[in-house]
């Protein structure tokens, strides 16, 4: 098993694609570089918002990539890179 620390703003390029992406700490707006890792039929599950948050799901399914909001939620926020862009 090989494991990250860190920042994940940007997720892990160099590792990529992934099936799975589970994100912990909510960000204002999804970051792009996550749903770029995203495998076709992989599923990212991230809170996101400020006060207010929705756990959302991102699914890529031939190419094509599906959202589901599930429930609301509140998480920590995401620090770091997150709170620059």
């Amino acid at each position: 098993m090989v494991v990250r620390a860190g920042d994940g703003y940007r997720g892990w390029p160099e590792k990529a694609p992934f099936d799975g992406i589970i994100v912990t700490a909510a960000p204002d707006h999804v970051p792009v570089p996550l749903i770029e890792q995203l495998a076709d039929g992989g599923r990212l599950v991230i809170p996101v918002g400020r006060a207010y948050q929705s756990l959302m799901v991102f699914e890529r399914n031939g190419g094509k990539l599906t959202r589901r909001d599930v429930i609301p939620v509140r998480f920590v926020p995401m620090t770091g890179e997150a709170m620059e862009n």
